[in-house]
């Protein structure tokens, strides 16, 4: 039940105030006589008063009505006094407390009860007058508590004017400071992609050449070998080596930014390729799965290292966003542009979408998400590199990338890019290989310092009808052309003794202006190899026999029609 007046006493400013000045009063009881007389009071006293008969109807009453005191009995049905006041007084912290109780009313029950937050205690039955008193002292002290934070606000708002003026002088200085920092960022970044690129490079080196010692070995026995069993075993063998082979691509591709070699990719292709070393790259807690379209085939132009990149980015920054476990999908499809989209143009495309079902972000995170040295990890954990180079891969591929996310609800990171025809991923080594991969006595002369890798290509190509003879270093291959005059010269990039492969390769290019050269290494530039030694080779490793006849045969054979 509930009365009002007209009389201005029990104002106690905003919390609770009525139209007509009055302050609101939660009487809170569960004896219908003792909150009877005490509504009855208060009313009479020209309060509003609302009544509530439990711990629960009392705070669901403090949600809607927000009273300037609440007069609260300590023993309650279902939630004691106490600690619906210390529920008050964390939520509600300006709101004053006077606890009333029959039944508590010891020194030790009074105190406990103020400790718990109460800011003052009646024992019932209350003298009428003394209980207008009481609520009437607590509304004053309430009002002054009211005054003294509006000075204080009104105090914080003169220092804030006044602290503007001197935060927009420094706007200019943290700027400076900001972009100083960005500049060292980048040098610091690339002088960790320098490392990381050199130790990568020495790594992939050694790594392709243990490999390319096992695929040499492994031709060479199943050459021998008529066992169709020992035969598939094998094959297995080679294609784990093949495995190993695009593992080192991908490491070299996380240091060569700028080694961009651009054409047509099959995006079916690259994505099965990468299933297994995306799911390994995952938790065991978050599921991954590959949908593909049909149409969503094929990418005129891209980096085929740099798209696995920034796949790979997408993945790990859905993995980082969903630490306990979820849903990871990546979907390729084909989509058609009627109208321009932004830097999108009209046309055909192929969207891979990566999908988690993570934190999620903001608006303003996925505004920034594509941005430079943006990142939202701690210290330490990101570079905030890895979204900016997926979108430098969308606008490599003439197209573009799209974020949506929304916190809680996940994210999607969408990449476009333009699509191609069939007839642009006919492979060109499909076109112009040799019909005729055998040898016919020519000579050909190996230069590598594993002496596993110069034993096994020696067999495979002596075995295919060439005369081959082999040199561990620089000094020995000169030596050796003196006295062989190859044909074909097969050479290892990294030679020790003093000269190095392009070097060795110079040397005999002045000898003979037209022998072929193929550079055989797992790691090498082959735009600083044509720029060194113009018109040679690249074949890297570890390659199959049918790569190492086919390169043999059509140095003979171009420079036969020369």
């Amino acid at each position: 039940m509930s009365g009002s007046s007209s009389i201005n006493e029990g104002s106690a400013g905003a919390d609770g105030a009525q139209g007509n000045g009055a302050a609101t009063i939660l009487n809170v009881d569960d004896t219908e006589p003792a909150r009877y007389a005490k509504n009855r009071t208060l009313r009479h006293a020209g309060f509003e008063v609302v009544d509530a008969v439990s711990g629960r109807e009392a705070l669901a009453q403090m949600e809607t009505l927000r009273p300037a005191l609440v007069l609260l009995d300590v023993r309650l049905p279902d939630i004691s006094g106490i600690e619906v006041c210390k529920q008050i007084k964390l939520r509600w912290p300006t709101t004053m407390v006077l606890q009333t109780s029959a039944t508590f009313t010891s020194a030790a029950d009074r105190t406990r009860g103020l400790e718990g937050g109460a800011d003052a205690y009646l024992i019932q039955p209350i003298d009428p007058d003394e209980l207008v008193a009481a609520v009437r002292a607590l509304l004053r002290l309430h009002a002054a508590e009211s005054g003294t934070r509006s000075l204080n606000e009104s105090l914080e708002r003169r220092i804030e004017e006044r602290t503007r003026a001197l935060h927009q002088a420094n706007i200019r200085l943290i700027e400076q400071i900001a972009q100083r920092e960005r500049a060292e960022a980048v040098l610091v970044q690339s002088q960790k992609m320098e490392a990381v690129g050199q130790l990568t490079g020495s790594m992939a080196h050694d790594f392709n050449n243990i490999l390319a010692s096992m695929v040499g070995y492994i031709h060479l026995v199943q050459r021998l070998s008529g066992d169709p069993k020992l035969s598939a075993l094998l094959d297995k063998a080679l294609a784990a080596a093949e495995r190993g082979k695009q593992l080192t691509l991908r490491l070299l591709a996380f240091s060569r930014s700028n080694d961009l070699v651009t054409g047509p990719t099959d995006v079916r292709t690259l994505l099965l390729g990468l299933r297994d070393w995306l799911r390994q790259a995952v938790e065991s807690a978050i599921a991954l799965d590959i949908e593909l379209s049909d149409g969503a085939e094929l990418v005129a132009v891209t980096d085929a290292n740099q798209l696995e990149l920034a796949i790979l980015n997408l993945v790990l920054n859905a993995k980082d966003a969903m630490p306990q476990g979820g849903n990871i999908s990546i979907e390729a499809r084909a989509q058609q542009l009627a109208e321009p989209e932004g830097e999108l143009l009209p046309g055909a495309y192929v969207v891979i979408t990566v999908t988690d079902t993570g934190t999620g972000m903001t608006p303003e995170v996925a505004g920034k998400a594509f941005d430079p040295f943006f990142t939202t990890k701690p210290v330490g954990r990101g570079t905030g590199l890895g979204l900016a180079q997926v979108a430098n891969v969308a606008r490599l591929s003439r197209g573009g990338a799209r974020i949506a996310s929304e916190p809680g609800q996940g994210t999607q990171v969408s990449l476009w890019l333009a699509a191609g025809s069939g007839a642009e991923l006919s492979p060109l080594e499909e076109r112009t290989l040799p019909r005729n991969l055998a040898g016919r006595g020519e000579r050909v002369l190996v230069i590598d310092d594993e002496p596993d890798i110069r034993r096994t290509m020696a067999e495979l190509l002596r075995d295919n009808g060439y005369e081959v003879l082999s040199a561990a270093d620089g000094g020995a291959a000169l030596s050796a052309y003196a006295d062989f005059s190859p044909q074909v010269l097969l050479l290892d990039l990294g030679l020790p003794g003093g000269l190095s492969g392009i070097e060795v390769a110079r040397r005999l290019r002045q000898l003979s202006p037209l022998l072929p050269i193929v550079f055989v290494s797992g790691h090498a530039d082959r735009e600083l190899l044509w720029t060194a030694v113009p018109g040679a080779r690249l074949l890297r490793k570890p390659f199959q026999t049918e790569e190492l006849y086919a390169e043999v045969r059509r140095c003979l054979d171009e420079r036969q029609e020369a």
